[in-house]
Order: C-alpha cells, then sequence, then structure tokens
C-alpha cells in the first residue's frame, strides 16, 4: 500500500479534509453533543466544549502519520464542517480499511455521506491501494445500512451480538467492497 495519510478529497458538494483546531466548535454544536446522532455510536454525546478540542487535538497530532485517515465532512456551501469519517480499524496484512462516519442530524437523508464515503473509497482504492473497504453497522440503524449499499458495499452477514454502543449489546451487520469490485 501506498500510505499518504489524510489528503483533502473532493465532490459536487463537499470538501473531506484534515481536522483543524477551530472545528471544535462546529463538532460540538453540529453533531458530536446531539444524542440523536450518537445514539448508534460508541461515544456518547458530548456535554462540553472541552471535550471537542481535546478530541480535535487527538485528531491533529495523528494525522501527521502517513498511515492515519480521518476526514472533516465541510460543506463547500457554508465552508463549516457538518460530520466526519475515516478508517477506524485496518488490517494490513490483508489491505482493509474498515470506515465509521457521523453526520449533524441537520443534514440527514440528504445523500451527504454516501457523497463522502464514495469520495473515501475512491482514494482508498485509487491511490492508497487497499484491497477491501468494510463498514458495520448496529441492526436497529438501517439508515446506515443504505448508505453503505449506495456505495457499493456487499452485505455479508450479521454478528449476533457482536457489537456494543449506547443502545447496548447489538447485533451487527457487515458490508464491504472489494477493489476488483470497485473495478469492474
Amino acid at each position: 500500500m501506498n500510505h499518504l495519510g489524510t489528503q483533502t478529497l473532493e465532490t459536487n458538494r463537499l470538501i473531506l479534509r484534515k481536522t483543524i483546531e477551530a472545528d471544535a466548535e462546529h463538532m460540538f454544536y453540529n453533531w458530536a453533543n446531539d444524542p440523536r446522532v450518537t445514539k448508534f455510536l460508541t461515544w456518547t454525546a458530548y456535554e462540553n466544549m472541552q471535550q471537542s478540542r481535546d478530541y480535535q487535538k487527538y485528531l491533529i497530532e495523528n494525522q501527521k502519520r502517513e498511515d492515519f485517515y480521518d476526514w472533516k465532512i465541510v460543506l463547500k456551501e457554508t465552508r463549516e464542517p457538518i460530520g466526519s469519517i475515516g478508517v477506524v480499524g485496518m488490517r494490513e496484512e490483508i489491505a482493509e480499511a474498515e470506515i465509521g462516519y457521523c453526520l449533524g442530524y441537520n443534514w440527514w437523508h440528504r445523500g451527504i455521506m454516501t457523497e463522502a464515503f464514495q469520495a473515501v473509497i475512491r482514494f482508498l482504492f485509487e491511490e492508497v491501494g487497499f484491497n477491501r473497504i468494510v463498514a458495520v453497522h448496529d441492526v436497529n440503524n438501517p439508515h446506515s445500512g443504505g448508505v453503505m449499499k449506495k456505495c457499493g458495499l456487499q452485505y455479508e452477514g450479521t454478528l449476533r451480538q457482536a457489537g456494543k454502543n449506547n443502545q447496548g449489546i447489538c447485533d451487527v451487520a457487515t458490508y464491504a467492497i472489494l477493489k476488483q469490485d470497485y473495478f469492474k
């Protein structure tokens, strides 16, 4: 693989870019403090701005690494971050990247996450050289699975009681796309 780190990606409506310190406030107010957004995630809604600042510092430090991939999703129209997407797990021995994503409630059901995920898939296959991209979701959150399907990932199965999130122990649906499928 040719690790490149978090590079700026652009779509029709979005700029996917590295985190900057100024993102803390947008992260807090646009998605991280909203229990509707974090309902099926592994971290709880932030209670204060300091949590957002601390996480931004962590991201800024880690994005110096070439094998770290995490993007803020920025609307071109407003230049404001409204969510994030990134590689949350990696298995280098099989060239696999697991993707996780989060989007502010006010921007749900507009195709934004699909657009962002498609850009990440393109980058990870065409430029970095991953062979497999995987994503999982709580079966009680079918909209997340809808994004995966729209991005060309295929359903591979459900692992019973294999995940834990803010709802407790849950069944996890797994989706993936292979490089050979992407280039067909």
